[in-house]
């Protein structure tokens, strides 16, 4: 697994996500202070007593303010911590705010009070040059993501939900622009035990060219697919038994194991902690290979089926 590291140089954990479950307590109702309070609450445990140093967020899930207040109110080095965020050309679930990504990168740095951004990401790539006042293709965009890196003002950039060939056509403009120093470092997709590929060879065109895969909804199986896979649930309570290890925590190190950094969430701090409890322990590959085959046999994508 390709390894990142905040620039203190401490190696980044799995990613505390701010969408699902925390983001859509303000979604409601964006201005409602308790609710953004409440979010705050849930990444300073994170950060401050769980041990996650990862935080990932995006423009749609509306939780910049709550991160940029962790940041300020923590007490935890700047340094010490790894923000992701995504940009979003456009979306149909909340009123964009930023035309552009450089617009959203300039306000994101005031918001947070910090002179950079770890890691910037293409949310998806599911949009056309009519949906944008600046009719960006994918490829204009990923231009204008080079000139932000270029300028400093963040350390990696990506994509999230992309394909191979849109990868590779990616990495054709970064040659162009400046080479291998401006490849999509990361590609965040959904990825589980019941989505070994979001599309096909994705993993292992990932992993080939050095591009860190990023997995958002892991916990699937246990979830979102539950009794509808008894052999995957009975294989699974076998494993706690041998593992001492949750359900939960078998999904998260699955990933690990297979090179994979998982981004889960949760808007309780038992669960919290309990996820990032993953560390002291290795699943065996006979295990990991069960776990791959009862996962095949019942497919399930939450996130843009059909459009792959």
């Amino acid at each position: 697994m390709k390894q990142f590291s905040t620039v203190s140089g401490s190696p980044i954990t799995i990613g505390l996500g701010t969408g699902t479950a925390v983001k859509n307590l303000k979604r409601s109702n964006p201005d409602d202070k308790e609710k953004s309070d409440e979010i705050v609450k849930i990444l300073n445990y994170a950060v401050k007593e769980a041990g996650y140093n990862h935080i990932d967020t995006a423009e749609i899930y509306l939780t910049h303010q709550e991160v940029g207040r962790v940041l300020k109110e923590s007490g935890i080095s700047r340094d010490n911590l790894w923000i992701s965020t995504k940009y979003s050309v456009h979306s149909s679930m909340v009123q964009k705010k930023y035309f552009t990504p450089t617009d959203f990168i300039n306000d994101t740095l005031k918001e947070f009070d910090t002179d950079y951004i770890d890691s910037l990401l293409i949310h998806h790539p599911f949009f056309h040059p009519s949906q944008s006042t600046k009719k960006y293709t994918l490829a204009s965009l990923w231009e204008e993501f080079i000139q932000i890196k270029k300028s400093g003002k963040v350390r990696y950039i990506g994509v999230s939900n992309c394909n191979v060939q849109q990868l590779q056509q990616l990495m054709a403009i970064s040659d162009n622009l400046g080479g291998k120093e401006f490849y999509p470092a990361i590609n965040q997709i959904e990825f589980h035990a019941c989505l070994q590929n979001q599309s096909p060879g994705i993993v292992k065109f990932c992993q080939e060219n050095n591009i860190q895969v990023q997995a958002y909804s892991p916990l699937t199986p246990l979830v979102k697919v539950g009794d509808g896979n008894p052999i995957m649930q009975h294989l699974l309570s076998s494993l706690e038994g041998k593992y001492k290890k949750t359900k939960a925590q078998l999904l998260l190190r699955y990933c690990l194991e297979k090179g994979i950094l998982p981004i889960t969430t949760s808007s309780k701090q038992a669960r919290l902690s309990e996820f990032i409890d993953i560390y002291d322990f290795t699943i065996a590959r006979e295990d990991i290979e069960q776990i791959d085959s009862a996962g095949s046999k019942t497919p399930y994508q939450v996130y843009f089926n059909g459009l792959f």
